[in-house]
């Protein structure tokens, strides 16, 4: 290691005790880079190109496919071409480092045809579903999954083929297609581009971060236990129809991000990767690693070369293959630990360096957001991390991870712990200020008020913990019902300051823009296999007779307010006021400032703020009429700031407002 200090750690004196184990951590993700790249012959993305060599593939003299199973003693390729028979003719031979392959003629296979590996080892054997394979569907009959040969007469061409997202800021609206569709059914990638596409563009949002793309045998998982990591599934429409969506995006200036799941894979044997080759380890750990304890899955050996070839060449693939523009990484705290993360108090920064740290993932983390940007410069990483990590958005060159931000998995947390334990007049605004911006200085996040976590059943969305069963009886424009009208003006002005005090980008999970209501359960026995809950109604948002289109119209003129402002993400954000008695916080970005009322009962005449000269206008208010609030103010006014001597040299005045009980204003600098 050089005598040169990482900026991570110059950048942060309180790190300077922790430099030898940041120090080894970054020497141990350049040793496996040079070591898997053969001390530099090859570059990350030569390495991480597997996918062209395993799977299925069709060539000019017909088909070739490859598996790598090292325990293996024989592999046959069985499927509806040869009666689901063990047939020798369809036998792979081994070629090495534990690789098998097969060369079939091209009339052997046909578009559509299921197929699946019969593997057998010393001792056993099982029908398996090939590890690469890039399209599976579901018997709907014998709910029995099966790899599928695909390669249509006329593959999907993309129309746009470079892509640069818009991160000035990052709006992303978290989604899923399966949920997107209004009737009590499963959507598709079709009815998603037609119909939920156009909605996010007019909203105002840059980014789409779409939810359970890799296959996943259980739907209710969200996606989150995947079985088949190279194919999308099936559930939502063909491979063709996910790029078109994708192509689709691009034209309306839709950046498209993947959530990745690499952080854990489903245990199922048949249809996943749990004893592919009759061993506990061929991708995973052995023993008592092997079992996630909190999530009934496996947990990937990211110290084997085999499973970084596996892992690095899926980040490749999407991007290649479906032009994905990035990803937002699940699970990244449970990667990071060998406790993954479970019973640890994360209180200091010796909780990050005392050995409890999973080095082999966090080299693989390393390498994967190194990867992604070594094929595309502009692709976008997230990591959906709570520990506090340090470093974890900061470019591997200056000693961090890589990633491009991490969640502010803080904030949520914050607003949903507040609306459970606190009454109104409790609400501090000085904790609102602390949790909404606290954050490391040199590390972009992406902060949000609830995404899909907060909605799932069990749990409630903000709307549905502010509103509760007032929901379905009082939401008309013409009714007048307190909780109702609180829960609308709390509901805007958590958005508002979670959005606006940003330092990289926004999410918001889709449908809770306009306060969908009730909570997300996905078809299941305990359910009777009902999708009533798995949907969104976006019918409640486009009846302008009904209160929901108050909050999206809201939420777009919000966005639209941000958008205004060049790189509003990085402006500087200087507190003007905050006091906890009155439940009054201020703040400036660049012309901008942001005056809320968090009283419920107070609202104050002539209140002043100390701000730059000059005069200002109303640009946004939570209680205009147009937003369902009562439209107190005249926002047409125009408002001066008052001369104080002892603030003459500032260039500072005293700006006095009317600010009704629980709203919230912007007001630009003219």
């Amino acid at each position: 290691m050089s005598g040169k200090t990482l900026e991570l750690i110059r950048d942060d004196p309180w790190l300077e005790p922790y430099r030898h184990a940041i120090e080894g951590r970054h020497f141990h993700v350049k040793e496996k880079e040079r070591e898997i790249t053969q001390n530099g012959a090859l570059t990350l993305s030569d390495f991480a190109s597997g996918y062209l060599y395993f799977g299925l593939h069709h060539t000019a003299d017909g088909w070739v496919f490859r598996e790598w199973a090292p325990n293996a003693t024989a592999i046959y390729i069985t499927g509806d071409f040869n009666g689901w028979q063990k047939d020798e003719a369809y036998r792979l031979k081994p070629s090495g480092n534990g690789n098998w392959e097969i060369h079939l003629p091209e009339e052997w296979l046909h578009h559509l045809d299921l197929y699946k590996l019969i593997v057998e080892w010393e001792g056993g054997s099982g029908e398996r579903i090939p590890a690469w394979c890039r399209r599976v569907v579901q018997d709907e009959r014998t709910k029995i999954f099966s790899a599928q040969v695909w390669r249509p007469e006329n593959p999907y061409v993309f129309g746009t083929n470079v892509f640069v997202p818009n991160t000035s800021p990052l709006l992303i609206y978290e989604c899923h297609t399966g949920m997107a569709t209004q009737e009590e059914k499963i959507g598709s990638y079709d009815e998603f581009r037609t119909n939920i596409l156009p909605r996010i563009a007019k909203l105002g949002y840059n980014a789409i971060q779409i939810m359970a793309i890799q296959e996943h045998p259980y739907y209710g998982s969200f996606g989150y236990h995947v079985s088949s990591f190279f194919a999308a599934s099936s559930r939502f429409g063909t491979p063709d129809e996910l790029k078109h969506l994708i192509d689709d995006a691009h034209k309306l200036g839709i950046a498209v991000i993947m959530d990745i799941v690499h952080s854990h894979a489903v245990k199922n044997e048949t249809e996943g990767l749990g004893r592919f080759d009759g061993t506990d380890y061929q991708y995973f750990h052995s023993g008592a690693r092997r079992e996630h304890p909190a999530w009934d899955s496996l947990c990937f050996n990211y110290g084997k070369n085999e499973v970084l070839h596996f892992l690095l060449s899926n980040c490749k693939f999407w991007l290649e293959e479906y032009h994905f523009d990035g990803f937002r990484f699940d699970g990244v705290t449970s990667m990071l630990y060998l406790s993954h993360g479970l019973g640890e108090s994360f209180t200091n920064y010796g909780d990050y360096y005392n050995g409890h740290q999973d080095d082999d993932a966090i080299a693989y983390l390393s390498l994967a957001n190194k990867l992604i940007h070594e094929v595309n410069s502009h692709a976008i990483t997230v990591a959906e991390e709570v520990s506090g990590m340090p470093g974890l958005a900061v470019k591997f060159s200056k000693g961090g991870y890589g990633f491009d931000y991490r969640m502010a998995m803080n904030i949520p947390d914050f607003w949903i712990k507040t609306l459970k334990e606190k009454k109104d007049e409790d609400w501090r605004p000085s904790s609102i200020w602390w949790e909404t911006t606290n954050r490391r200085a040199d590390e972009k996040t992406v902060s949000y008020a609830e995404s899909h976590d907060q909605a799932l059943v069990g749990d409630k969305t903000i709307i549905f913990w502010l509103i509760d069963a007032d929901m379905y009886w009082h939401m008309q424009v013409d009714d007048r019902n307190f909780a109702v009208e609180r829960g609308l003006a709390l509901h805007k002005m958590i958005r508002l300051v979670t959005a606006t005090t940003i330092n990289g980008g926004y999410l918001n999970f889709m449908g809770n823009e306009f306060g969908h209501p009730e909570w997300i359960d996905f078809p299941r026995e305990g359910n009777g296999w009902s999708c009533k809950y798995a949907r969104r109604q976006w019918y409640l948002a486009d009846n302008e007779n009904l209160k929901y289109h108050f909050l999206e119209h809201f939420d777009s003129q919000m966005l639209k307010l941000i958008c205004s402002v060049k790189n509003f993400q990085n402006t500087a954000i200087q507190k003007i006021w905050d006091n906890d008695n009155d439940q009054i916080l201020a703040y400036m970005r660049k012309d901008l400032l942001f005056v809320f009322n968090f009283n419920p009962l107070q609202s104050f005449t002539d209140y002043g703020f100390l701000v730059p000269h000059g005069k200002y206008k109303v640009v946004l208010n939570t209680d205009d009429k147009l937003f369902g609030g009562n439209g107190i103010n005249d926002d047409s006014v125009e408002h001066f700031t008052l001369s104080d001597p002892l603030y003459e040299s500032q260039r500072k005045g005293w700006l006095k407002l009317y600010i009704p009980a629980r709203s919230a204003l912007v007001l630009k600098s003219l």
